[in-house]
């Protein structure tokens, strides 16, 4: 792994500790790299209306474009689970809109981590091609 891919995991890290999840108690972090350089960050905040919840990766992707950027490099995101966990559709969507075919870097809190291109996440995407 690149000294630049263990900051954004460590910053995802950080921010899922930052997470508001006392329903599911499933707390995930996430930070997006902007082509630029700077790192944004989110953590998954829970409503008691499930599907209100917004996912930690969308939280940074959405941070990141409000505050102007348009282009990124890579997506890191932290769970605490046994398996990698790796973003669930909706998320998916996003980062494909979003991000295009960036890299995903997925690990857990026992130290494991894996690198993916977001095509082999979300084949044959749906985007704005397509209309």
């Amino acid at each position: 792994m690149t000294a630049a891919q263990r900051r954004l995991l460590n910053q995802a890290r950080r921010a899922r500790a930052r997470a508001f999840a006392p329903f599911s108690r499933f707390s995930v972090g996430a930070a997006v790299e902007a082509r630029a350089g700077r790192a944004y960050t989110g953590a998954n905040v829970e409503s008691a209306s499930y599907g209100l919840t917004c996912c930690a990766e969308r939280v940074a992707i959405f941070k990141a474009v409000t505050a102007g950027e348009r282009a990124f490099k890579r997506l890191a995101v932290v769970t605490d689970t046994d398996r990698l966990t790796p973003p669930c559709g909706a998320c998916r969507q996003i980062i494909w809109e979003f991000c295009g075919d960036i890299e995903i870097i997925l690990a857990n809190l026992k130290g494991q981590a894996a690198v993916h291109r977001m095509r082999t996440l979300l084949p044959r995407p749906f985007d704005a091609s397509l209309l």
